[in-house]
């Protein structure tokens, strides 16, 4: 973790943050400018400034980001619907937090992006 990096400081416990799940591995919370009705963060508890640092070795954790994810979409009521994951990856793609984080978005009908 780094100290002024703003989630590293929220799953130390020093930054405020609506934390709905924290284990040894990842804090997820309350976006505090959500997009959509539901709009959490999942994020691992080591830091990562983006997608692009993970390795090989990372995988399990991706996987355990993607999957607690997923039961945070049911938990919220959203599963069945549909929900958006997302991870932004450096400046042009609109990531403004240089710590690896997964977006949880749903709640409400989305456009489609592509296709």
């Amino acid at each position: 973790m780094t100290d002024n990096c703003v989630f590293c400081r929220i799953i130390r416990g020093e930054a405020p943050a609506r934390i709905v799940f924290q284990d040894d591995e990842i804090t997820a919370f309350w976006d505090i400018a959500p997009k959509t009705p539901i709009h959490l963060l999942v994020v691992p508890n080591t830091h990562y400034d983006s997608l692009n640092q993970l390795q090989a070795a990372d995988s399990a954790l991706l996987g355990r980001l993607i999957l607690t994810a997923a039961r945070l979409a049911a938990e919220n009521g959203i599963a069945d619907d549909g929900y958006r994951l997302v991870i932004n990856t450096g400046p042009d793609a609109g990531q403004s937090v240089s710590h690896l984080h997964l977006h949880l978005i749903g709640g409400r009908h989305m456009p489609v992006f592509f296709g």
